[in-house]
């Protein structure tokens, strides 16, 4: 049985840091000797000590044997996978990894429409051509739920060339739907499930949280452990169970898509994150639900706001909420969550993890404490003060759900000759670039898929209320690049 208890990836680290020696190696730092003071003055030394490259005793991230090996094989038993893979350019790296092994040119993959950007990446990548499904949609809240398990079927029965189903579980906001459902119709096909889990790495450890997408039977799993854990930002990792995954090509293409420099910083954290939840993550989970619970209740009892709850009458898009994660619409306040997020930041010094239209979203971890949460509520307090002052803008009206035409694949747009156009004049074309607000990341356009009125009328209101237009070549929206075919 494996010792949970142990680091041996930051402890080997530990021990070369503090073991002086003539480094004639990257990086050009030399072991924080040649780093800025500057620097040195913000983060310390001992950091630098440590930022180490692929030393005989540190292992190679992409051919592991010795102390990487190990790491990644108690992940791998902490989490629930058969095989866990450390990833050191966040969920992104892991999301396009998965996609390369499962689909080349031309293959088909069942997505959500609500995919996060890296997704797109992945196609054009790949070649792969998307079956988008649309997820169920909430106008109340501007929100979007699961895609379902019946909508998954259909889509299997309609084409008899699927290559894989990717979902989104859970979303932005913590909600979850029913990937059980979902994994057995899906491995019916004898189809790989492979699941976005960047927002839910937790879940594997607290029975009150919704089940970890390995237990529910996902075949590859993509987590962001620094969203919710305690690693270092941009450290991810990626586990895989059963056979439905041919890992050599999974590690080939893993190796396409990381750093072959990668950061021991970030490699270290895993390990650590690993170690801490192995050994108290029930406990740290039970605290974070508790202080959750505590913020939901003080935040319920504030006129003009409410949090988001599972339905009293739970549905395949929207069967589970992860209660950790607090969205709150302000839309009876006569405030944008744009709004709202701007006056909380600026002025009340309450900062959440995501602004919507309608909506802030808030992620309580287990690095959050009663001090934050008693924060939290003091700000909505003033906030719902606040807003009976005329200075403040009413909300703008949201546009109907709209379902998007995928003329050509992400990669023939890509490789597409391409010219900027006019936004007025852009209706019927065909898009050459990627244009979501951000966060979260979720493109409202994308290459290949035909430019409509309500997609650009969407993104020109998300912009004025001050959402931030990302992945297209003018953030103005005043021009957008399409395909010259």
């Amino acid at each position: 049985m494996l010792d949970q208890t142990k680091t041996p990836l930051l402890e080997t680290l530990k021990t070369l840091a503090n073991q002086p020696h003539a480094a004639f190696y990257a990086p050009g730092h030399k072991r924080g000797n040649g780093i800025n003071l500057l620097l040195q003055n913000v983060l310390g030394l001992q950091v630098f000590k440590a930022d180490l490259p692929e030393l005989p005793e540190l292992d190679n991230l992409f051919a592991p044997e010795g102390v990487i090996e190990s790491a990644q094989q108690l992940a791998a038993a902490a989490f629930g996978a058969e095989q866990t893979r450390f990833l050191v350019n966040g969920s992104t790296g892991g999301i396009i990894a998965s996609i390369l092994a499962t689909c080349g040119t031309g293959d088909k993959i069942i997505l959500p429409r609500n995919v996060h950007q890296s997704v797109i990446s992945g196609l054009i990548l790949s070649g792969a051509i998307p079956l988008f499904l649309q997820p169920e949609y909430n106008p109340n809240w501007d929100l979007t739920y699961s895609i379902t398990p019946q909508a998954v079927e259909t889509a299997l029965k309609q084409h008899s060339d699927i290559k894989a189903v990717l979902i989104v579980y859970p979303t932005y906001q913590g909600i979850c739907g029913n990937i059980q459902k979902i994994a057995e119709i899906t491995h019916q096909y004898n189809i790989p499930l492979l699941v976005d889990e960047a927002h839910g790495p937790h879940f594997y450890f607290h029975s009150d949280l919704p089940t970890a997408a390995l237990t529910a039977g996902a075949d590859l799993v993509v987590q962001s452990i620094h969203k919710v854990l305690g690693a270092m930002t941009q450290a991810s990792m990626l586990h895989v169970r059963g056979n439905k995954i041919d890992r050599n090509r999974l590690n080939q293409a893993l190796q396409m898509i990381q750093s072959s420099s990668p950061s021991y910083l970030l490699l270290a954290s895993l390990d650590a994150a690993r170690q801490q939840m192995a050994t108290q993550g029930k406990e740290l989970m039970t605290q974070t639900l508790n202080l959750a619970k505590k913020a939901r209740l003080s935040l319920e009892k504030i006129p003009g706001i409410s949090v988001l709850k599972l339905p009293e009458i739970k549905t395949d898009s929207f069967a589970a909420l992860d209660p950790t994660r607090l969205s709150v619409n302000v839309s009876d306040l006569g405030l944008t969550g744009y709004q709202a997020d701007e006056i909380l930041h600026q002025k009340l010094g309450v900062t959440a993890e995501l602004p919507n239209l309608k909506h802030l979203t808030f992620i309580i971890s287990l690095g959050n404490t009663e001090a934050d949460i008693q924060h939290l509520t003091n700000g909505f307090t003033e906030l719902s003060t606040l807003s009976n002052s005329s200075t403040l803008s009413p909300q703008f009206p949201l546009p109907p759900v709209f379902s998007p035409i995928l003329k050509i694949s992400p990669r023939e747009a890509f490789e597409a000759a391409s010219e900027p156009r006019s936004i007025d004049s852009c209706v019927g074309c065909i898009s050459a670039e990627i244009v979501c607000p951000y966060p979260p990341g979720i493109p409202i356009i994308m290459p290949g898929e035909q430019i409509s009125a309500l997609a650009i009328n969407y993104l020109q209101k998300v912009l004025s209320v001050g959402a931030t237009i990302t992945g297209c070549s003018d953030s103005s929206l005043e021009t957008l690049k399409i395909c010259k075919l």
